[in-house]
């Protein structure tokens, strides 16, 4: 069993004990692998293609998500072949999802390079994402893994519905706490959510941990998305414009718990300032203030850690092994990483 030390590591107190790079070093010659077979999946003998897919290769992110199918699959002593097709199919997913993100969103930047629609204009954009998607597609009917595609489209189909409930949300400007986990459990955590359901399929015919480890992963995709709003309300840079989401009018935990904590006449002139479509650095500043001040900070926090704590607690029912601990470390550093 997770012994209670480690269970208690992950609080106010917690404190980051190993780099990603560190922690992702079991499974890091499989990640090296999954490099190569990712790469070759994508090319393609269409020119202006493939020169923008040589420019995507370029930014290359933290790779959680294959890292999550890797030491999911090892959970279970089986990082095979499946386990390969199911990171690759899960990361031309994500990265499809990112690409067709910044077309809507009309990104100029995409981790710290100049986003592909911005050079390429968004109808490349939008038609890359789709060949990404369709290589996915391809990957796991090539390969008969029908049951990868099935829980993999299901994600799909949760983030569609997250973004598009986050799109009305966002126009009526009434988010609550409950929207708020329901569409962060759609938009982010359904596809962290995917990795590890799809890492313990590549692994075991055991439903019951397919099941497991799809509950685990969703707890650790909501720590992951509280981890990203809060960056917005501290002091670390994570690769996007400092306070961005409340530039956009996105209202978040910390904003929503401290809305909740304030007299009427306060909130009321928080709101005020969110809806601005263009605000002053001090309009910023006393947003940033209030949630501070108001509690919102604490509150999200601690449900950061709560759901931590949840996904730790899950791999309890498994048996113990370094695999385990590894996994433990790894949702620590979900946690506590500074971007």
């Amino acid at each position: 069993m997770v012994d209670n030390a480690v269970l208690q590591r992950v609080n106010k107190d917690s404190v980051t004990r190993k780099s990603l790079k560190e922690i992702t070093a079991p499974v890091a010659k499989h990640l090296n692998e999954f490099r190569s077979f990712f790469k070759n999946t994508i090319k393609s003998d269409v020119f202006l293609l493939d020169q923008i897919l040589r420019y995507l290769h370029k930014q290359k992110g933290k790779e959680l998500r294959p890292v999550l199918v890797f030491m999911t699959a090892d959970l279970f002593d089986g990082i095979s072949r499946r386990s390969h097709i199911a990171a690759t199919m899960i990361e031309l997913l994500h990265t499809a999802t990112l690409i067709h993100d910044d077309v809507v969103d009309e990104a100029d930047s995409r981790r710290g390079f100049v986003s592909i629609n911005k050079i390429w204009k968004n109808k490349a954009g939008v038609l890359l994402g789709d060949y990404l998607l369709s290589r996915g597609l391809l990957v796991s009917l090539e390969n008969e893994e029908h049951k990868l595609l099935k829980v993999q489209s299901k994600a799909v189909q949760k983030m569609s519905e997250g973004e598009l409930r986050q799109l009305k949300t966002a126009g009526l400007f009434n988010m609550t706490e409950e929207r708020y986990f329901q569409i962060i459990s759609e938009k982010t955590a359904s596809l962290i959510s995917t990795c590890c359901e799809c890492g313990a399929v590549s692994a075991t015919e055991d439903e019951n941990m397919h099941e497991l480890m799809a509950d685990i992963g969703m707890c650790i995709g909501i720590a992951f998305q509280i981890r990203d709003d809060l960056f917005d309300y501290g002091v670390y840079d994570i690769g996007k414009p400092k306070r961005n989401d409340i530039q956009e009018r996105k209202v978040t935990l910390p904003l929503i718990k401290a809305l909740e904590h304030a007299d009427k006449k306060h909130a009321a002139h928080i709101r005020a300032l969110m809806k601005k479509r263009k605000k002053k650095s001090k309009d910023i500043n006393e947003i940033v203030e209030f949630v501070h001040s108001s509690g919102g900070m604490d509150y999200a926090k601690q449900s950061m850690y709560d759901y931590a704590n949840k996904a730790i607690e899950g791999l309890e029912r498994l048996p113990e092994s370094q695999a385990r601990l590894n996994f433990v470390d790894l949702i620590h550093y979900v946690i506590t990483r500074k971007k």
